[in-house]
């Protein structure tokens, strides 16, 4: 099996590098969407954040109110102390059983937005990061996600820097052209995986 690190700045473009490994076969493991998995309706997870947090932060339709529960923690160290208390362990466990579900000769490939950030690249065989010029990335979010210029300013400066997560990478997706473009380097670095599980099989 190989441990796959994939990660870039919001608006790279690693969800469609993602979607496309996952294509050509990689078992994916995206954190964000286990996160979202483990508070669904009828799940421990939710029933616990009510218990912290209060039936306030859930929506009429039963599901959480994202919005407003982020407004609580954010507002609140230790509320968010709280929550990650929940939430982190259930989708430590969750990856953990998608990554033992996967059989033996697997690219399993974890979707880590803050890899840099937090330190991971050592957990992984491989990184990859999706690099993509700040300028580009400011563009994308104003206009696919209609992003304030302020807000996607201060998304992008948040996060780690193009440099930062150069530094980490054992391979590097340029994302500033065509999807075609996208399609072309996925294709090359899949191969260069698939060698890899096979030189380690």
């Amino acid at each position: 099996m190989l441990r796959v690190g994939l990660t870039g700045g919001i608006g790279s473009g690693k969800s469609e590098v993602s979607r496309r490994l996952a294509a050509r076969g990689a078992v994916v493991v995206d954190a964000d969407k286990i996160a979202r998995e483990v508070v669904e309706p009828g799940t421990p997870g939710l029933a616990e954040i009510v218990e912290a947090f209060g039936e306030n932060v859930i929506r009429p339709d039963g599901t959480l109110d994202r919005e407003r529960l982020g407004a609580i923690v954010f507002a609140d160290a230790e509320k968010l102390k709280v929550l990650n208390g929940i939430v982190h362990p259930k989708v430590g466990e969750r990856s953990e059983q998608l990554q033992r579900e996967a059989p033996d000769d697997a690219v399993v490939v974890y979707d880590v937005p803050l890899l840099a950030e937090n330190n991971l690249a050592p957990l992984y065989d491989v990184v990859i990061v999706v690099d993509t010029p700040d300028e580009v990335r400011l563009e994308r979010l104003l206009r696919f996600r209609g992003m304030p210029e302020a807000d996607a300013r201060a998304r992008i400066a948040a996060q780690a820097s193009r440099e930062d997560r150069l530094r980490i990478a054992d391979i590097v997706i340029r994302n500033e052209g065509s999807l075609d473009d996208l399609d072309a380097q996925v294709d090359k670095v899949w191969q260069d995986l698939s060698a890899r599980v096979s030189a380690k099989g």
